[in-house]
């Protein structure tokens, strides 16, 4: 993965979500890395190095635009709001990345442009970057809703399994992952947006190890890959079969101690709150007016 020029949470070490206030590790690829425990809860991030008046005021106005924006939209309706930064002179959008801080959600939709997501510690508010073949920004946005479009977009484009679905060989010890597939693909083919999820949690299911790799295979990759830290550790990872995906959380030792599957839009543990959201655009509101309370403040020192 080419370096990503805003303050990105690691695609390797991120977990589960998702409680009131909960909030906010770098590399590349989705091996893991020792996860933290415990839960995470909101921190203001720090404040921004000092720098020039007229970047912070830039930055300023930019995130004071992000509030103008938003208000009289309600979480949820209609589509996302989003906010070009791509104009933003590089400093400037040093102190806006700051200012911004980290979440606990991060995403990459591979394709070109590969996507790469987000999520500040304002929940609900995302980083949103589509970079080139050679790692060029193509675009810079912020985003506001439960997730970003680009990621609901790519999973609902994913075709429905006809009912002929190629099957993989089976291999010794499969036992029971036939009819769990049989069953996720009738939901595929049912599942029409908005619906409840469907879930299949294989964790429960008499499966063997020979049953999980035939499944998955059966299953195929999708092209987006969700990791969330909250009250736990999760992996979110879309399959070739639209609205399906796997789910896993992984306990403080990165063990496996879940592992279902999901026909839903997004599944919720990706998604951010309503009342989470709201609570964020007070935060910011005053983050905001704290940065520019220390700009007057540096500027009657001069």
């Amino acid at each position: 993965m080419k370096d990503f020029p805003i303050p990105v949470v690691s695609l390797d070490a991120l977990g589960a979500r998702r409680g009131p206030d909960s909030q906010p590790a770098e590399e590349d690829g989705f091996d893991y890395l020792p996860l933290p425990s415990g839960m995470h809860t909101f921190d203001l991030p720090r404040m921004p190095e000092a720098v020039d008046p007229a970047a912070t005021a830039a930055a300023i106005a930019a995130l004071q635009a992000v509030l103008d924006g938003l208000q009289g939209w309600r979480f949820g309706e209609g589509a996302n709001p989003v906010f070009d930064f791509s104009a933003l002179p590089a400093d400037a959008l040093a102190v806006v990345n700051e200012a911004l801080g980290q979440g606990e959600v991060s995403a990459i939709v591979r394709g070109t442009p590969e996507i790469h997501v987000q999520e500040t510690v304002f929940t609900g508010l995302w980083r949103v970057q589509a970079l080139a073949a050679g790692g060029s920004i193509v675009a810079d946005t912020l985003e506001a809703g439960a997730i970003p479009a680009v990621v609901a977009a790519v999973a609902a484009a994913t075709p429905r399994p006809p009912t002929d679905h190629a099957l993989p060989p089976l291999i010794d010890g499969v036992m029971n992952a036939q009819p769990v597939l049989h069953e996720l693909c009738a939901a595929a083919r049912a599942h029409r947006s908005g619906d409840p999820a469907h879930v299949v949690n294989l964790s429960l299911l008499p499966m063997t190890p020979s049953d999980l790799v035939w499944l998955g295979a059966a299953l195929g990759d999708g092209s987006t890959t969700v990791l969330s830290r909250g009250y736990g550790n999760c992996r979110i990872t879309a399959t070739a079969v639209a609205a399906t995906w796997r789910v896993q959380y992984f306990n403080n030792d990165d063990k496996l101690i879940l592992d279902t599957i999901e026909v839903t839009d997004v599944p919720d543990v990706a998604l951010a709150a309503a009342e989470d959201f709201a609570d964020s655009l007070l935060r910011l509101t005053e983050w905001v007016a704290t940065l520019q309370q220390g700009l007057e403040d540096e500027a009657g020192d001069v």
